[in-house]
């Protein structure tokens, strides 16, 4: 299960991210699978959770407009990701331009991790915050 927040190592020219050793831990391999988020922020998942999602979306209906715009969102966007043996990857441009990434944080969200602007993931913590009052 993927826990912690944490600043990694990043590159804003080459946009070369370097993975936290404890996220790296919980992968099973060196590659993994880059996704647009929602909120605005990027999900990174193993292959194996990701082969799951990924059922788990095939299986919902294509004559629902709901189900289909989540599948075509989520499968339109993802990529598969090689690790170097440091855990570093280099974040494609599009992916940062849609999250607005300039200083990333990485965040475990239990089956996937999540990287975020920083300033955009404080922001989303303390609405997360104020709304569980």
């Amino acid at each position: 299960m993927y826990l912690g927040s944490y600043v990694p190592s990043f590159d804003l020219k080459t946009r070369r991210i370097a993975l936290p050793k404890k996220i790296r831990d919980y992968l099973a391999t060196s590659e993994i699978v880059l996704s647009f988020g929602f909120e605005k922020c990027l999900f990174g998942f193993d292959i194996q959770t990701w082969q799951v999602e990924a059922t788990r979306q095939l299986a919902t209906p294509l004559t629902e407009k709901r189900p289909r715009d989540l599948r075509r969102f989520i499968f339109a966007s993802a990529t598969d990701i090689n690790l170097d043996d440091q855990g570093r990857f280099v974040i494609p441009a599009s992916y940062l331009k849609y999250a607005g990434i300039v200083k990333p944080v990485v965040i475990g969200a239990g089956d996937h991790f999540e990287i975020w602007n920083e300033l955009n993931w404080q922001k989303e913590l303390s609405k997360i915050k104020r709304d569980s009052k």
